[in-house]
């Protein structure tokens, strides 16, 4: 989201808001790898898969699967970010989804199956990315939904391409089914705690979200 790329800037970032449009995301990262960007990091919420997960848990990607493939980390830039000061995060897989995952049902079979333990629709562009530009990569999400609550409809509208909340979309969906305002009210207090946790790994990370050569850009993928 648009607000993800706020909490992330900062000395030595580019920020870039996918909002779900993959194809676009993707152009802006060849865009900014052709200018000169050296690392690649996803950066912002994700939906749990787990059960165990609450919302606040931050993770630190052991890889991203999408489709059949496991796309590696890091491993150096990713055991520095969970063993900086004050950082306390899961490492685990994180699954990569083209479209939002709403239903309880879905986040049960994605974590049955991949065995990922978290999902959002950003890291599998980037990590395809990375490991085509041979860049290093590395993510840090932290958990919004929980696995054992369904989104309401007009999660799945939410955002526009530029990463934005699309306002009249999400109260033309209110206004077609009300009772899903209850549901909706719980989710965005649930996000705002994810928020929270987000801002305070982006100070822990500090410049060059924790890349650690502050004389090249980390590239930080929404």
């Amino acid at each position: 989201m648009a607000i993800e790329a706020r909490i992330a800037s900062g000395p030595g970032v580019l920020t870039l808001a996918g909002g779900g449009d993959a194809p676009a995301l993707a152009r802006g990262i060849e865009a900014a790898v052709a200018n000169g960007v050296t690392a690649i990091m996803s950066f912002g919420i994700a939906g749990a898969l787990d059960p165990a997960l609450r919302p606040g848990t931050c993770i630190v990607a052991q890889a991203i699967v999408h489709n059949g493939v496991r796309w590696p980390v890091d491993a150096t830039w990713s055991d520095a970010i969970a063993r900086r000061p004050g950082i306390t995060a899961l490492r685990a897989d994180i699954a990569g989804v083209d479209r939002v995952i709403t239903r309880v049902e879905d986040k049960h079979s994605l974590f049955k199956t991949l065995g990922a333990v978290a999902v959002d629709m950003e890291s599998h562009v980037a990590a395809r990315l990375a490991a085509a530009h041979r860049l290093p990569f590395a993510v840090f999400r932290v958990v919004s939904d929980p696995a054992w609550r369904s989104l309401p409809p007009a999660a799945a509208i939410a955002l526009r391409a530029d990463g934005r909340v699309d306002v009249p979309g999400v109260l033309s969906s209110l206004l077609k089914h009300p009772g899903q305002l209850p549901v909706l009210a719980r989710a965005a207090l649930d996000a705002q705690s994810a928020l929270r946790a987000l801002r305070r790994g982006r100070r822990l990370l500090g410049a060059g979200l924790g890349f650690g050569d502050l004389d090249k850009l980390a590239l930080d993928v929404l």
